[in-house]
């Protein structure tokens, strides 16, 4: 049995590792707090990522036209449905430290204050944390369980400047550091099948992620989602998109790739069935998670064996 589950998974997920820390079921609430993003409002540039919808990767957060204390209030309704326990407030939806600190306050205090939140899973990008956003987050993490979560998605320049991120590699390395320096802990979101990349540069973001201090890692499959510029190349150039065969391939040799220590918090997306364009296979999530597993058995292999022979 691989050494960090309790069940037939041979990785480190997020749900062993809650489990693990707070003794209880804990699930994420996510939330819209109604941010933008640099690379949207013309300080870095317009239109955001290509691939991002209009939700800004918020699609199953809270209704950005509720207050966020409805908004979380609605999300666990629907959860408490199914579990009982604590609850992570997650801020999804695009840079969500993109704004004054005095507005930052005042929505993660807000959240933080409502009853059984014991922590804050914070999305955001590398170029959008001041030193004094960064001192803010570090009295934050002497308060609550928090995680700042950093877009990274590629390494590959090319491919970066092809999707619109905007920002270099050296401001994504720097701002890892900075966290770490305040024992904030970073997760790193990277995502499988960007127009034309290779399985070895997907591996080589993978191999630098593993390089950096980190303490968990999402990894994506690229959706292609309906009025977006990457729907707009993708009809124009039919870049190649994944089958499901070469995602699972990928995502087991990049789990071979990270140490066994790095929490997994996804190998796969929730895309929004309404505005998917492809690929469809993504939308039967069970079955492709069980088919991971089913396959790192048949390989019989886990996280971080690569890493462990070097």
């Amino acid at each position: 049995m691989f050494k960090y589950s309790l069940d037939n998974k041979r990785y480190h997920t997020l749900n062993y590792y809650l489990k693990n820390r707070f003794h209880e079921k804990v699930y994420k609430v996510s939330l819209n707090a109604g941010f933008t993003c640099p690379n949207i409002d013309g300080i870095k540039g317009y239109g955001g990522c290509i691939y991002c919808s209009k939700t800004g990767s918020g699609e199953f957060g809270g209704n950005i036209n509720d207050d966020l204390i409805t908004q979380f209030n609605k999300v666990k309704e629907v959860m408490d449905k199914k579990w009982h326990g604590k609850y992570i407030a997650y801020f999804q939806a695009r840079s969500n430290t993109y704004a004054p600190v005095n507005i930052l306050k005042e929505r993660y205090e807000t959240v933080l204050k409502l009853d059984n939140v014991i922590g804050l899973f914070i999305a955001t990008r590398c170029d959008c944390i001041t030193d004094e956003c960064l001192d803010y987050l570090t009295d934050l993490n002497k308060r609550t369980y928090l995680t700042i979560e950093l877009g990274l998605q590629t390494i590959q320049e090319n491919t970066s400047k092809l999707i619109n991120r905007g920002h270099t590699l050296k401001e994504f390395t720097d701002t890892v550091k900075r966290l770490r320096e305040r024992n904030i802990d970073v997760v790193v979101h990277i995502i499988n099948g960007l127009p034309y990349e290779t399985k070895e540069m997907m591996l080589e973001t993978v191999k630098f992620v593993n390089s950096l201090d980190i303490q968990g890692i999402k990894i994506h499959m690229l959706n292609v989602i309906k009025d977006t510029p990457l729907e707009t190349l993708y009809n124009k150039e039919h870049f190649h998109i994944l089958t499901k065969e070469e995602y699972i391939d990928i995502v087991i040799s990049e789990l071979e790739l990270l140490d066994s220590k790095i929490v997994i918090h996804r190998i796969t997306a929730d895309p929004d069935p309404k505005t998917l364009i492809a690929p469809t296979w993504l939308l039967k999530k069970t079955v492709l998670l069980n088919d991971i597993d089913k396959e790192m058995k048949r390989r019989n292999t886990y996280q971080g064996i690569k890493t462990e022979k070097e």
